[in-house]
């Protein structure tokens, strides 16, 4: 995946739901996820990111 300079990222909540809004280049995409279904994509995300930070400290030879 490569990172996009215009690339934005909003999180808003909206009455019982919270809404993603991902804004690339004049795209827009935007999704709603359920309290839970959020919670479920905070674990995963955070899991992912310890992942990848610890493989970034292992030195391949």
């Amino acid at each position: 995946m490569t990172q996009e300079a215009d690339r934005k990222i909003e999180v808003e909540i909206e009455r019982n739901r919270v809404r993603i809004n991902i804004f690339h280049g004049e795209d827009e995409q935007i999704i709603k996820l359920t309290l839970k279904e959020a919670e479920e994509l905070s674990d995963e995300l955070g899991k992912a990111i310890e992942d990848y930070s610890k493989r970034k400290q292992v030195r391949i030879d």
